[in-house]
């Protein structure tokens, strides 16, 4: 099945002799499973039979999204957690159970991601590399230098939307025996596939476009033949597990991405050009941008047409001031703090993505005082320009 085929029919509706089957995924609410016979209830619990015991473990709603997850991304298998930066949690503690506690990272990633880094791993002695991924050179000198047992980075980097040759970085990370994690939220599977350049593990802000209505709260970590059991093995443990009724939403939104990521892309790449010529902008950050500094990784890795539904821009001599005046006199698009809902979100980095990041580490990630992001929805483009024109001219 190609993609728009597999959102729609993967992880649900599975035909079995003289069984009704639902046309849609059923939401399972309970915690608990039993059998006709102890003995089953045994091996399904020793893992020597596949079957459900306990919500904490694998339940039946969950099980159909994390099927279609792995699906989708080309894994082994996956694991539904709560929010994305569980997700992340969980990616890292696999990746580097058996290693050096050692990352080297994006030096341009989420804000909330940094944190994780620093404070959460950082406290149980996790040492952390920042680097730019875009240098290869430099990845590779800095996996050398500090024994790396995980390597992370974005499929396209949040807020400036830098791609890096993933393909490249999963040689380096295979020849020094370390794990390499891509966070594919911009991307979604259906822009790229980082499992399938070599990725050892693919996160996912489940949030975003994968639910897509702005009305789920949760995450997605797939694997392959190696971190997916030890990820799964995990999740048994300190249960992050995603609720039914979220997973059941997750996979509702799923089966329409094809066509809402498809005109989110075809928004933002023509919000980004009208954007290029206004008077009171400095500069666009898109992926279709002639002279993207990746283009090589971009015209290589994304999928032909599609340059990702993710814009920034800088407010031409914009201090923090005129960026929130800017935000109030938004009438559609929306002022909010997430990305990839059926609305255009606008995102100022400086108070949400990357508030708790320190200045000095803004200005190294070329985040500015005046750079705003914009997630397209599926509104009308000629009504999302419109509002942001009639915004920008009061700068």
């Amino acid at each position: 099945m190609k993609f728009e085929s597999r959102v729609v029919h993967r992880g649900d509706r599975k035909r079995r002799p003289g069984t009704p089957v639902p046309s849609t995924t059923p939401i399972h609410l309970s915690t608990t499973y039993f059998y006709d016979s102890a003995a089953t209830l045994d091996r399904v619990l020793g893992d020597e039979q596949e079957g459900f015991s306990y919500a904490r473990y694998a339940s039946p709603t969950n099980a159909a999204l994390e099927e279609l997850a792995a699906d989708l991304e080309g894994g082994v298998g996956a694991l539904a957690t709560t929010s994305g930066m569980v997700a992340a949690q969980v990616a890292f503690r696999a990746a580097l159970l058996d290693r050096p506690h050692s990352v080297v990272a994006s030096h341009s990633i989420y804000g909330a991601t940094v944190s994780l880094l620093d404070d959460v791993l950082g406290s149980f002695g996790v040492k952390v590399k920042y680097v730019d991924v875009c240098d290869l050179a430099a990845v590779e000198k800095a996996v050398e230098e500090n024994r790396a047992g995980c390597i992370f980075i974005e499929s396209i980097s949040n807020p400036l939307l830098r791609v890096a040759h993933i393909d490249e970085i999963a040689r380096i990370a295979r020849a020094a025996g370390a794990s390499l994690i891509v966070d594919n939220t911009f991307a979604t599977p259906m822009l790229m596939r980082p499992l399938d350049l070599g990725a050892n593990i693919v996160i996912h802000s489940a949030t975003k476009y994968l639910a897509g209505h702005g009305d789920v709260l949760g995450g997605l970590a797939i694997g392959d033949e190696t971190h997916a059991p030890e990820i799964r093995r995990l999740s048994r443990i300190v249960g992050p597990v995603l609720g039914p009724f979220e997973s059941y939403l997750t996979m509702r939104g799923i089966k329409t991405l094809a066509l809402r990521f498809e005109k989110q892309c075809r928004n933002a790449r023509c919000v980004a050009e009208w954007l290029r010529s206004h008077p009171n902008v400095d500069r666009v950050y898109y992926c279709s941008e002639p002279d993207h500094p990746d283009r090589d990784a971009i015209e290589r890795m994304f999928a032909p047409g599609l340059f990702g539904a993710i814009l920034s821009f800088e407010i031409k001599n914009a201090h923090k001031e005129n960026v929130l005046a800017f935000m109030d006199r938004l009438r559609m698009v929306v002022p909010g703090t997430s990305l990839g809902d059926v609305h255009s979100l606008l995102l100022y980095p400086l108070i949400a993505s990357h508030r708790n990041v320190s200045p000095k580490m803004r200005e190294r990630m070329g985040i500015r005082e005046n750079l705003v992001r914009v997630a397209a929805g599926i509104e009308a483009p000629e009504d999302i320009i419109a509002d942001l024109d009639q915004a920008l001219r009061g700068v």
